[in-house]
């Protein structure tokens, strides 16, 4: 576990490792998540009951679900009728998705909520964020969160302090107040994703030296997070699943997630720098695919805040 250690938070300490060539653009952000699942009428009943989302697009196989007051695409399901669920050990893939709500009270109403509602949910302490985890009806994984002030987090080293303890789930209800939890506030982002990954130095060379996300925590047994913009981590890796299988086609799976960057001209370079490391990456109309050594497929797109 790695802990935390006290510093002066108001110190303008450095924060993170720089890959040494193309380095994202500090307003870097992730857009939506796309997802195969095995039943989209189950999976949009859970999301909208569960999650409180709202459904912003519906075809045949396909929907996509924001929050509600707000029209960025947040989850997009896709069906693949008879998709065989997520092990309980996991996949290379898809860890989980996070979803960032707007502030503590919204958490707090979320987790009443889930209270009354019978689903069952994780939760932890990261020190930099409060989260509840869950897992959807096909066993994707799911996080919900709240960030902590940027001034509240501590650096050590150049190093972001993350941990994971015990949630305090009363003071989070608490917090709650007044705030009802009437579906997926506004303002709701996909804050991270965190990936099973085979080996963490492949991981590191494709998302770090290729990508061009900064190190920002190294020292997690296991893992590695990594962001722009001295974020907490827009992508977390580990190796716990290690010697489990790659999801497949046949699998509910994460299809690909998406990374909005502020213009085209940083989908380029981005694309370029992935070209230089060995990886396939072709840039078109703004938007450009790459796929990691285990075959998950990460979107460029260019995205202005």
């Amino acid at each position: 576990m790695l802990t935390t250690t006290q510093n002066d938070p108001s110190a303008a300490a450095p924060v993170g490792i720089a890959p040494s060539g193309h380095r994202l653009p500090a307003a870097t952000r992730l857009g939506r998540v796309r997802l195969q699942v095995a039943d989209l009428e189950r999976s949009l009943a859970w999301y909208q009951r569960v999650l409180g989302m709202r459904v912003l697009d519906r075809q045949a196989v396909e929907a996509t679900l924001g929050a509600h007051g707000d029209d960025e695409p947040l989850v997009v399901l896709r069906e693949r009728r008879g998709a065989r669920p997520v092990p309980p050990r996991g996949r290379l893939g898809l860890y989980h998705y996070a979803l960032l709500l707007p502030d503590r009270p919204a958490l707090g109403a979320f987790l009443l909520h889930l209270a009354t509602s019978g689903e069952r949910a994780g939760a932890s302490d990261h020190l930099v964020s409060e989260a509840l985890y869950l897992n959807d009806p096909d066993g994707l994984g799911i996080e919900v969160y709240a960030d902590r002030p940027r001034d509240a987090w501590q650096v050590q080293d150049r190093e972001i302090s993350m941990s994971t303890v015990p949630l305090d789930a009363q003071g989070l209800a608490v917090a709650a107040r007044t705030t009802v939890w009437n579906g997926m506030p506004a303002g709701t982002r996909v804050g991270h994703v965190h990936l099973h990954v085979g080996d963490i130095a492949a991981a590191d060379a494709f998302y770090h030296q290729g990508l061009g996300f900064d190190r920002v925590v190294w020292s997690y047994p296991g893992a590695l997070f990594l962001s722009a913009g001295g974020y907490h981590h827009h992508l977390g890796l580990n190796t716990w699943a290690a010697h489990s299988p790659a999801a497949t086609e046949d699998d509910a799976r994460l299809l690909d997630w998406e990374i909005a960057l502020p213009d085209r001209a940083a989908v380029e370079a981005t694309a370029a720098s992935l070209r230089a490391a060995g990886h396939a990456a072709e840039a078109e109309a703004g938007e450009a695919t790459a796929s990691d050594p285990w075959g998950t497929a990460v979107r460029l797109a260019a995205r202005p805040a």
